[in-house]
């Protein structure tokens, strides 16, 4: 059997074991850094949407970059990318369904990888579901505060997102690399 080196906690179950290193059940869980990642982009989140409610509401957009970003705020009641309009309560179970899940996973959770991951998942899913809790028009129908658009002030080059949202998309795209590489939640890799 070939073995590739690897990160301490994210190693073959046999690799190293009688040889120093600590077997998989060994390793530290991971669950304090996806909670510290979660919650850390979840305060960047909610404070850069309060920032821009109190600051862009009823204002042009803000170019910055020579026009490379603008900040402009819009309200998105559907999926990312503006998909699915006036599904707010879809999304809102499917949020909260992302989150429990998440949560559930936690303990077993040994990997930094998938650490950075999924609590890059759980603060923007958290970001936006208290938006779709809490903002207007009424509870479950709350339009997600976006305020990013990409060379373009109304989104018609790129779809105007957030904080929350960037976060989702890199904590997807690094989980699939995790996935394609072979690494387990547990800090295992399948071969």
């Amino acid at each position: 059997m070939t073995t590739e080196p690897a990160a301490a906690d994210d190693a073959d179950p046999g690799a190293g074991a009688g040889a120093g290193e600590p077997s998989v059940a060994d390793r530290p869980r991971r669950l304090v850094l996806l909670l510290t990642v979660g919650a850390v982009v979840f305060v960047l989140d909610l404070a850069s949407k309060l920032a821009v409610v109190a600051t862009l509401s009823d204002r042009p957009p803000l170019r910055l970059l020579g026009g490379l970003i603008f900040l402009t705020e819009a309200r998105n009641t559907g999926a990312a990318f503006g998909l699915a309009q006036g599904m707010t309560v879809v999304f809102t179970i499917v949020a909260a369904a992302v989150i429990v899940v998440i949560l559930r996973t936690a303990p077993k959770l040994r990997s930094t990888g998938w650490a950075w991951a999924l609590g890059l998942v759980l603060g923007g899913a958290l970001g936006n579901l208290v938006d779709r809790i809490f903002r207007s028009p009424g509870i479950f129908r709350g339009g997600v505060v976006d305020f990013i658009s990409l060379l373009d002030p109304a989104g018609q080059v790129w779809p105007i997102f957030n904080v929350a949202d960037s976060a989702i998309v890199c904590g997807g795209f690094l989980g699939v690399v995790m996935a394609l590489r072979g690494r387990d939640f547990d800090g295992s890799r399948t071969h």
